[in-house]
């Protein structure tokens, strides 16, 4: 298969798209044109990404200062450092991370520069979401992580992209129910709460070029941690999740600006 049509420049890829909101360069025309007519309908389309990163960053940091030394991060997409084994693997060399993506142009980042400490471990599994054993099986069997013991599992801004057809919620309780307890679920998700019709329109110019996006009310996020114990401060916007002390360089953005809600809960 030639590399064009492997990679599907011809349609955008969320991890892409994302890419280019961060300044990133590893993306398309495609994507770039998703991109621009999501800023035509919600002109801070760039804050989710940004604030999304930083959150990724303070999650990963608190669970590896409670000990966690292996997480499983799904919907890695594009690279963009300092990455989930950086800030690992900085409190805990020995830390193990295995990345999952099902885009092309993220496995070829991956095998490039998902390249952490010796004395850890860094996989990646090109498998998609909603593939729960393909997921599982690879993580286990590279032996890169070990179920018997807590994992952190990662799911950021990943299940915006997953439609209620295929049931994210179930896809969440698979991944949890293979984990023992101890572990803990990082999850981060687009929010219509603030802007209903901006995020409605970005949702249908994603449609139409065949990306699903679901976003979900508080209410409706809060599903996915059932039966779990709520990390302090709970499910809450983004940057009011555990923010970094120190004068921001910027306002803070507003939570209508952000749009996206994240919590850390443990099994």
């Amino acid at each position: 298969m030639a590399e064009h049509d492997e990679l599907h420049t011809d349609r955008p890829h969320p991890a892409r798209v994302y890419d280019y909101l961060l300044g990133g360069k590893d993306n398309f025309a495609a994507d770039r044109e998703a991109a621009h007519r999501g800023l035509e309908a919600n002109p801070d389309s760039r804050i989710p990404p940004r604030e999304n990163r930083l959150f990724l960053r303070r999650a990963v940091r608190f669970l590896a200062e409670q000990g966690m030394d292996q997480f499983l991060d799904i919907g890695t997409g594009i690279p963009s450092a300092p990455n989930v084994h950086h800030v690992a693997q900085a409190i805990n060399p020995r830390s193990r991370i295995v990345y999952v993506d099902n885009d092309p142009i993220v496995l070829a980042h991956a095998r490039a520069l998902l390249t952490g400490d010796p004395r850890g471990r860094t996989d990646y599994v090109d498998a998609d979401l909603r593939d729960v054993d393909a997921i599982l099986e690879a993580a286990a069997s590279q032996g890169a992580l070990d179920l018997n013991r807590p994992v952190g599992l990662l799911l950021i801004a990943i299940l915006h992209f997953i439609g209620d057809e295929d049931e994210p919620g179930k896809i969440v309780e698979r991944l949890l129910a293979a984990l023992p307890p101890g572990s803990y679920l990082a999850l981060s998700h687009l929010t219509g709460d603030f802007r209903p019709e901006a995020w409605a329109q970005v949702a249908e110019i994603y449609r139409r070029q065949g990306v699903t996006m679901r976003v979900r009310s508080k209410p409706e996020i809060e599903r996915f941690f059932t039966g779990l114990e709520m990390v302090d401060p709970g499910l809450q916007v983004v940057p009011a999740w555990r923010p970094d002390l120190g004068d921001p360089t910027e306002p803070a953005p507003s939570d209508a600006q952000v749009s996206v809600y994240g919590a850390v809960a443990r099994k």
